[in-house]
């Protein structure tokens, strides 16, 4: 019951971030182009989920010396599922047009990386 409920905070925090995801990307490109307003947009994303999975999903895990070092393991640990997010990203702009190209490749890529996510959360930043 304590995994299920876990996951679903996950799922709820990956919701948000991909809320945030897409806002940060659509307001970026303009200046940045789509491929490096991506990782500005997750970047801020992966500060969203943090929080959040930090209070909610993981509340009970050992608290970390300092949130300064929570931050950078988080961020670190996302760097998995983030190469199969970017991955599946820059996939769907080269096969898909259309102006929501780029939110769908977004959700793509965010959908193919939570399992990795998940499990590197859960196992490498809040450790019970």
């Amino acid at each position: 019951m304590k995994a299920a409920r876990s996951f679903g905070w996950f799922l709820v925090a990956g919701l948000l971030g991909l809320l945030v995801d897409v806002a940060v990307l659509y307001l970026a490109a303009p200046w940045l182009g789509w491929y490096a307003a991506r990782v500005l947009s997750f970047l801020a994303a992966a500060t969203v989920t943090w929080q959040v999975n930090r209070r909610y999903t993981f509340a009970d895990a050992a608290p970390h010396a300092s949130l300064l070092r929570e931050y950078v393991a988080y961020l670190s640990a996302m760097l998995g599922g983030a190469a199969v997010n970017y991955a599946v990203y820059v996939l769907t702009l080269h096969w898909l047009s259309g102006p929501w190209v780029a939110a769908i490749g977004v959700a793509l890529g965010s959908a193919a990386g939570l399992v990795v996510n998940f499990v590197s959360a859960r196992y490498l930043v809040f450790k019970h």
